[in-house]
């Protein structure tokens, strides 16, 4: 295992969730429910779905395109989301 990558994917993603929109829903659900394990497995189950597929994307894509450019593509879709819910906003 390739521990610098890996220090840097952990930083980088527990950096990234911090207070986001997951977590929000997740103090939601274990509130209203009352059953904090129950929420917690389904909440790890579905971060490690969604991290699968977006490595198993990220691997296939980067075979055929430069890292550069998926991370200039990314940067920029998220640039353009922003903008849209900001301009839906106001």
């Amino acid at each position: 295992m390739d521990w610098k990558v890996f220090c840097m994917t952990f930083s980088a993603i527990f950096l990234a969730e911090l207070a986001d929109k997951t977590q929000l829903v997740g103090i939601g659900m274990a509130s209203e429910s009352k059953k904090p394990l129950s929420v917690w497995l389904g909440s790890v189950l579905a971060y490690m779905i969604i991290t699968l597929i977006s490595v198993l994307i990220g691997s296939v894509l980067g075979k055929y395109i430069k890292p550069d450019f998926i991370r200039y593509a990314g940067a920029s879709l998220f640039l353009i989301i922003a903008i849209l819910i900001f301009c839906k906003v106001i």
